[in-house]
């Protein structure tokens, strides 16, 4: 268990100029209240609260965010009441504890109706501060760490929900390397014999693709030494989530699985990650059609990086990331990455609001939703790991889930657009309002004056902005409830 000072020493190194006092008075309290109770591991409760409070100052979060990891569980688990909470650590923190506590505390009678509403409550509490969600992560990322100690029905539950909403989640804010995590946790509760089999093999395997990743390093390093660019390499390995999931989308055994080597290559500015693409491009061979740019349009998740796959001199596949420094930091942490100190005072990042505007919209949109079923499905729908990119005639860019249909496109462009739309053309071809959409096509929105939304249009569009935008239009004329 991380210690106290530890723990104040790591959260002062990222943010000195903010004086870490609440954190320590946090401790005393949590370690007061939870003074009687131990985990299922037999472990004093307070090192679950210093676990969660680690991961929150990894993340680099803001003190009340930490100080609410070390609360967490207060108002829930112990006789400790908001009045108290509020009056010995304020408003802010009070807030968050309350928000991550109102998740814990939902019950409901059928399992389908309890995840769905549990996490349509805590989208809605997300809206109000994403701080909330990121405790709530840090809190998970811990229990999924010690679920071993609990009863195996109880283990699979908890594992199914992580693998169906919380690791989704945790890409959805650009929190890759929670998300790598919580899916390899899942996966060796949920498929422990399968886990075990490409644990085994990913190891008796290792040495060979250690020798091989840093040859091909070697090669890309001492093409780059040449130049001025400054620039760090490190190697990149797959989950074994991710390496059995591959293994059932091509259908084949772990032997016959291409083993791709992963590299990235961190620089200080954008036009250095296109100067080092120039010249990775120009001393190996690129693989055709592995080159994506989402420097230029990042992923609706805040992730920017150039992605390609090159050949090295021994014909091993190279699948080659470049970013900034600032885009590595938000790619391991997403969100968490947003949070910034100014001297003397806490401050978010400037660009922050603007960046979460998404995240806004996405709730505004969910909030129509009444049913908790539909609402899942249309959470899940929003957490697609696949995104089209697909353009205006104009060259706009509209990033959407995969399977996105014209009438999910028209919306994208304007409330106006979807309900006045009475057809599409695709690449210069007529197509249904159903029609999926692929990344690089060019849509055109075929309008006409007095057009309206139709009823079936709710079950052809799949993104929530545009079943809700539908769904509140005919509402409002009296033609759903």
């Amino acid at each position: 268990m991380t210690s106290r000072r530890d723990l104040i020493s790591r959260f002062s190194a990222y943010s000195p100029h903010v004086d870490p006092l609440p954190i320590e008075l946090a401790w005393d309290f949590a370690e007061k209240a939870h003074a009687r109770q131990s985990r299922a591991s037999g472990d004093p409760y307070i090192t679950h609260c210093a676990a969660v409070a680690e991961s929150l100052v990894d993340w680099r979060m803001d003190l009340p965010s930490v100080c609410a990891g070390l609360l967490h569980d207060t108002i829930e688990d112990t006789a400790t009441t908001e009045a108290q909470l509020r009056a010995e650590f304020g408003e802010e923190i009070a807030m968050l504890v309350l928000g991550v506590t109102k998740i814990d505390a939902l019950k409901f009678e059928s399992r389908d109706d309890a995840q769905a509403e549990n996490w349509r409550k805590m989208l809605l509490a997300t809206a109000k501060d994403i701080r909330v969600i990121v405790v709530k992560l840090a809190d998970r990322l811990h229990n999924m760490k010690t679920l071993t100690y609990l009863r195996p029905d109880k283990r699979e539950r908890i594992a199914a929900e992580t693998m169906a909403l919380y690791a989704p989640l945790s890409h959805r804010l650009g929190m890759f390397k929670l998300k790598s995590e919580l899916e390899d946790l899942s996966f060796s509760y949920l498929h422990p014999a399968e886990f075990a089999e490409i644990k085994s093999k990913v190891d008796a395997r290792l040495a060979q693709s250690e020798k091989r990743l840093e040859a091909a390093r070697a090669e890309i390093e001492k093409v780059l030494s040449g130049g001025d660019i400054p620039c760090r390499i490190l190697a990149r390995t797959k989950t074994l989530w991710s390496i059995y999931k591959k293994m059932e989308r091509q259908k084949k055994p772990f032997e016959e699985i291409q083993d791709a080597l992963g590299v990235r290559l961190i620089t200080d500015t954008v036009a250095n990650c296109y100067a080092l693409l120039g010249i990775v491009h120009t001393h190996f061979r690129p693989v055709p059609g592995t080159f994506t740019d989402y420097i230029s349009t990042p992923k609706l998740n805040l992730y920017r990086s150039l992605h390609t796959t090159i050949l090295s001199a021994a014909g091993d596949a190279v699948e080659i990331q470049i970013r900034t420094e600032e885009m590595h930091r938000s790619s391991e942490y997403g969100i968490a990455a947003h949070w910034r100190y100014k001297t003397g005072e806490q401050a978010k990042d400037a660009n922050l609001e603007e960046k979460m505007n998404w995240l806004r919209q996405w709730m505004e949109w969910l909030q129509d939703l009444n049913s908790p079923r539909e609402f899942l499905d249309s959470l899940k729908t929003d957490l697609e790991f696949h995104q089209v990119f697909v353009f205006t005639p104009a060259g706009e860019v509209k990033v959407l889930p995969e399977g996105a249909t014209p009438l999910d496109f028209a919306y994208a462009v304007h409330t106006q657009v979807g309900e006045a739309c009475v057809g599409a053309v695709v690449n210069n071809k007529m197509v249904k309002l159903d029609h999926p959409l692929k990344s690089g096509d060019i849509c055109r929105i075929v309008t006409r004056k007095g057009s309206t939304p139709k009823k079936d249009w709710l079950t052809l569009a799949r993104t929530a902005r545009a079943r809700s935008k539908i769904r509140h239009w005919l509402r409002e004329r009296g033609l759903i409830e």
